[in-house]
């Protein structure tokens, strides 16, 4: 544990000091992170030990997820899919199942896993992270409704998701083992805690006897979160989309909270989301990888180039998005920091098939975090006539504070313009 710390603690400081060459090239704080944890990892040096059935491992995974959908759900609020729905809808309701099924079938027939298993690796592998693509979503010259779009659909496509993940996890453990009514009522209960706890809480604060100071302002979206983490773990309800449903529900009825919390916020979930990062790259040592074989890193590659950008292509066709934002959006499908845990439950879990899907998780997100990360401002810049570096760059990555922007990639892509609620080009920019 102090290895852990003193390298976490080190990598964030040199984060810090390179941030500024960051801004200027293809280097990512993720990327850092991940290679970070591969060198210092059992395969390499050994300073960081860990095993994926570790219980550092496991809770460190499942509290980073919960602040991640807590923060996500805060960014899916009514309000913000009522802005401009059309686009996002396509990504969520044509790209996901579609890019689902394709995987699914790359999975089936490139590796051999039964379909269970595939529509499982598949479900764990669909959402999607703009954290790594975050010099495209920060960039005032992209088009504010491709901006709205990855956004929105990288905020809700977790919380979708993970019924699936949950689902076909079921089924593969067996069908002995598979009490549905059990599932639905741990679903339910997730989705209830979800719902009345931030209800309640923010109906209090309406009332006479309750009155927030500007300073404990940002706590009340904190003290949500915990008391909803705390309900779900007592009562067993799905804590994922518990946190989720949190968020969506702060956001929708509580703007002023969600807007004291969301600096605070996306602060500590960026900082859950490195260490992780940390930890999941010291899980993949050389042995690791080399235990994947050639069908896994031929599934691990299709998955990024064939089956989001066929699935987003499909799920365009007719949409008016010009050639160059259409490309953006079929090549930016980073599989981020939901896939790393859901693949961490499924090991968990023990199925027949568990470690060889945690293997091809691994090196299909250790891919996409190296491929997406280094390619966002390559793409971003393609939307900048001038092809001078932007300001906006300091937003995109830093890690460090600075006057008028946010520490973290997500609330910089909150500065955004608000997108046009329609699929016209010449309705790009509502202002």
């Amino acid at each position: 544990m102090t290895h852990l710390l003193l390298a976490f603690a080190a990598l964030l400081l040199l984060a810090v000091l390179v941030s500024n060459l960051a801004h200027r090239t293809v280097l990512s704080t993720a990327a850092l992170f991940l290679v970070g944890g591969f060198l210092l990892g059992d395969g390499v040096t050994g300073l960081v030990s860990l095993r994926p059935g570790d219980d550092l491992v496991s809770e460190l995974a499942e509290l980073a997820l919960f602040a991640v959908l807590f923060t996500d759900g805060m960014h899916a609020g009514w309000h913000d899919l009522r802005s401009a729905w059309r686009l996002p809808g396509r990504a969520l309701g044509w790209g996901l199942p579609l890019t689902l099924l394709i995987t699914a079938f790359l999975a089936h027939f490139v590796v051999g896993l039964g379909w269970v298993e595939s529509m499982l690796i598949a479900s764990i592998l669909t959402p999607t992270d703009p954290v790594f693509a975050a010099a495209l979503v920060g960039n005032d010259k992209v088009p504010p409704r491709l901006r709205h779009l990855l956004n929105v659909e990288s905020g809700v496509n977790d919380g979708l998701v993970l019924s699936f993940v949950v689902l076909f996890l079921a089924i593969a453990q067996g069908e002995e083992d598979l009490h549905l009514g059990e599932l639905g009522a741990e679903l339910a209960g997730g989705l209830a805690i979800g719902v009345a706890i931030p209800w309640a809480a923010i109906m209090l604060v309406r009332t006479r006897l309750f009155a927030i100071a500007p300073k404990y302002e940002p706590l009340n979206a904190v003290a949500i979160g915990l008391l909803v983490l705390a309900t779900a773990q007592a009562t067993h309800g799905n804590l994922f989309l518990a946190a989720f449903a949190a968020g969506v529900t702060v956001a929708s009825i509580g703007h002023q909270h969600r807007a004291a919390f969301e600096e605070f916020g996306e602060l500590v979930a960026e900082l859950l989301k490195l260490a992780a990062l940390l930890v999941f790259g010291a899980l993949l040592s050389p042995a690791f990888l080399g235990d994947v074989g050639w069908t896994g890193w031929a599934f691990a590659v299709l998955a990024l180039v064939v089956a989001r950008p066929l699935a987003i292509w499909v799920s365009f066709l007719g949409s008016r998005l010009t050639p160059r934002e259409q490309a953006a959006v079929m090549w930016f499908g980073p599989k981020g920091f939901a896939s790393v845990v859901y693949g961490l439950l499924v090991l968990d879990a023990g199925i027949v098939e568990g470690e060889h899907i945690f293997h091809l998780v691994g090196v299909t997100i250790a891919l996409s975090i190296l491929a997406h990360s280094s390619t966002d401002i390559i793409v971003a810049r393609s939307f900048d006539d001038e092809h001078e570096v932007p300001a906006w760059f300091g937003r995109a990555r830093t890690l460090v504070r600075r006057p008028g922007s946010s520490p973290t990639s997500r609330e910089s892509r909150n500065g955004a313009d608000p997108p046009a609620d329609s699929d016209d080009p010449a309705h790009e920019n509502p202002q």
